[in-house]
């Protein structure tokens, strides 16, 4: 289980927190946050800006950014892949995956994570802008232990997420 939030762009607080497990799999094309987080089953949501749950993930102008934290169990040379579109940002343990930052239709890409193995902490962006659809596809071996002992369970993310960093929309470049 992940705790998480969403803002709109040009905020400087969460205005929605929630929970989530993986997978992620956030989906959906000009839907508001509240049925993009339904899509991606969120849960135990919290509304802490009024209205923030029926606007636009992009207006044109102002996108909506989402930050999540917390732990993943891996290993040197395991890889991840991600469907995303406008930017993600995967950092474990310190080290930035690498994945397009920038704003782009919806694809899919491989990354391969050659840090140390253990349980360590992660951080994941990931920005809509430009209009288009909001996807956000990933399984992350999640867990509640911050140290390097791998969870005997099932592995559960136990983290807060926060999005509230300003971003402004971002016109491609023709």
């Amino acid at each position: 289980m992940a705790t998480a939030v969403a803002a709109r762009c040009d905020s400087s607080t969460a205005d929605v927190t929630f929970d989530v497990s993986s997978p992620l799999n956030f989906f959906g094309t000009g839907v508001t946050v509240g049925p993009w987080l339904s899509n991606g089953s969120a849960f135990n949501v919290v509304e802490n800006t009024a209205g923030t749950l029926l606007s636009a993930m992009d207006n044109g102008v102002v996108g909506t950014l989402f930050q999540f934290t917390g732990f993943v169990t891996v290993s040197n040379g395991q890889t991840f892949t991600v469907t995303h579109d406008d930017g993600l940002t995967l950092i474990i343990g310190g080290l930035d995956l690498g994945f397009a930052t920038g704003p782009t239709a919806p694809v899919t890409s491989t990354e391969t994570y050659t840090g140390p193995s253990g349980t360590l902490g992660f951080e994941l962006v990931y920005a809509e802008c430009c209009l288009g659809a909001a996807v956000l596809q990933v399984d992350l071996p999640f867990s509640n232990l911050p140290n390097d002992m791998p969870e005997a369970g099932s592995l559960a993310l136990i983290g807060m997420a926060l999005a509230g960093i300003g971003w402004s929309s971002r016109r491609r470049a023709h």
